[in-house]
């Protein structure tokens, strides 16, 4: 399965909270990158651990709001909004031999950085659009 593919499928799979299908799609011995919180998820076990333990897997929509590959590299950003914050992550995939090998991924919540004042003449407010162009289908 080309890499675009595989990690496509893992986003629809996570929504899907089928831990099983996920864990086919992760190599064993895949390494996943999280510098936000300094973390380093090591093997297919302990990546399926952390996000299916029930604290963090609960009822959550994940929408893919772009995704491009350029060989073996697949960026993708997602949303996930919950009842108190919206999640956004930006995530860097390594796919090797359908699966996935390695990921380095940046979580945040917009405005959880708010913007310094001293910039506010040189910019305007981010309007969230995204170009059908730049979503998968």
């Amino acid at each position: 399965m080309e890499p675009l593919k595989v990690v496509a499928r893992l986003w629809e799979r996570i929504e899907a909270r089928d831990w099983d299908a996920v864990a086919l799609l992760i190599a064993e011995d895949a390494v996943i990158e999280w510098p936000v919180s300094s973390e380093r998820i090591v093997g297919r076990d302990n990546f399926i651990a952390v996000i299916s333990d029930d604290d963090y897997a609960d009822e959550r929509s994940v929408e893919v709001l772009r995704i491009l590959a350029d060989g073996d590299l697949v960026v993708t950003e997602v949303e996930i909004p919950q009842d108190h914050v919206v999640y956004r992550a930006v995530s860097l995939w390594t796919v090797r031999d359908g699966q996935i090998a390695g990921a380095r991924e940046y979580w945040t919540s917009p405005g959880q950085d708010p913007a310094p004042r001293w910039r506010a003449g040189f910019v305007e407010p981010l309007a969230e659009t995204f170009p059908e162009s730049l979503t998968a289908d």
